[in-house]
């Protein structure tokens, strides 16, 4: 099998809590190359990882003929361009989620995907979960039937990131929404079939994160450069009448430190996802199916895996550019639909 060589553009703490250590338990890549503008954090993770080649500059990193694919790890700010560059320069990308700042952004990385015939993948690792997977093949054999009807959550009690730029607008492009409000809409998204999002009305604001008096329970922010929302929230209509409603916090008055979950209403079934649990009616009765003994997975390394494999076998990868930028445009109009005060439509 073809060894794939990876480059990672930046060395904080999604490549080293969780792309670098899942390429080591991927047997046919090796990351050969290690950037970040902070010199010894490249070097550090280059001594950490066994990485022979580190950079402060990506474009130089991008000049390795033996370079196959590019890994951005950066702050959203910084997705777009390393993305394109490295595509312009003959690698495939893989891009942590979200794709970029925004969906003009977004859209650049589509287009030079498909001018340059290379591979772009978004990174989302909450589709490898195993639960999410074990509902999507129930969903996929018509258990649950037409799923008409979504909700997703992802909040935090008092969870304002203390560390990076989490906080800074010019930098994320936005807070909770497109921090970790992300991932469940990506992954509902995904378990409803990907269908197209037409309108959204949304809400975002800022009640906790502009506040001295807040507990940080995640570090302490910078409040003075809090720019972003500490919750968010959409109520998303797609193509077919179906509707997803959307929440995310940093900081929410909720009973627990942290609350996930996804559920689904279909004619045939409906489903909560974090526990999973199938609700059908069943040969004249009501029946609730709490499946059993799922097998854990590590799904960031489902996820280096997956993008690695794609490569080695030039077959597409699971999780698109179109993905990503789909989850751009609904994001977008959240935030435009708070601006303005009323629903916005999706291109």
């Amino acid at each position: 099998m073809k060894t794939v060589k990876i480059g990672v553009v930046g060395a904080g703490g999604i490549a080293r809590n969780a792309h670098l250590p899942a390429y080591k338990n991927v047997p046919n890549a090796e990351v050969v190359a290690i950037c970040d503008i902070i010199e010894e954090r490249a070097i550090n993770a280059s001594k950490d990882f066994d990485i022979p080649y580190t950079f402060t500059d990506y474009h130089e990193m991008l000049k390795m003929d033996e370079l196959d694919a590019i890994d951005v790890c950066t702050p959203n700010y910084m997705h777009m361009l390393p993305a394109v560059d490295a595509m312009h320069a003959g690698k495939h990308v893989l891009v942590e989620k979200p794709l970029s700042m925004n969906a003009e952004e977004s859209q650049k990385i589509v287009d030079t995907a498909r001018e340059t015939g290379k591979q772009a993948m978004t990174a989302f690792v909450m589709r490898f979960g195993a639960d999410a997977n074990v509902l999507k093949r129930y969903i996929d054999a018509g258990k649950l039937g037409d799923i008409y009807y979504a909700r997703a959550n992802y909040l935090r009690r008092r969870g304002i990131p203390g560390w990076g730029v989490f906080g800074e607008k010019d930098k994320q492009g936005g807070g909770a929404v497109v921090d970790i409000g992300v991932h469940v809409l990506d992954l509902t998204l995904w378990l409803m079939g990907l269908k197209k999002p037409v309108t959204v009305s949304g809400i975002s604001v800022a009640k906790f994160g502009n506040r001295r008096d807040v507990l940080g329970l995640m570090g302490q922010w910078n409040v003075d450069t809090f720019s972003v929302e500490d919750f968010g929230a959409g109520f998303i209509r797609f193509e077919d009448g179906s509707v997803l409603m959307l929440e995310a916090s940093f900081a929410a008055n909720i009973k627990d430190e942290h609350q996930n979950q996804i559920s689904l209403l279909g004619d045939q079934g409906g489903a909560d996802l974090y526990p999973l649990s199938i609700y059908r009616e069943e040969h004249g009765v009501l029946v609730n199916l709490e499946p059993k003994h799922i097998q854990p997975v590590k799904g960031f390394e489902l996820e280096m895996a997956a993008f690695v494999n794609a490569i080695a076998n030039d077959t597409p990868v699971p999780i698109t550019a179109e993905d990503g930028l789909r989850v751009s445009k609904i994001i977008d109009g959240i935030y435009k639909s708070a601006e303005l005060g009323r629903e916005v439509e999706i291109s």
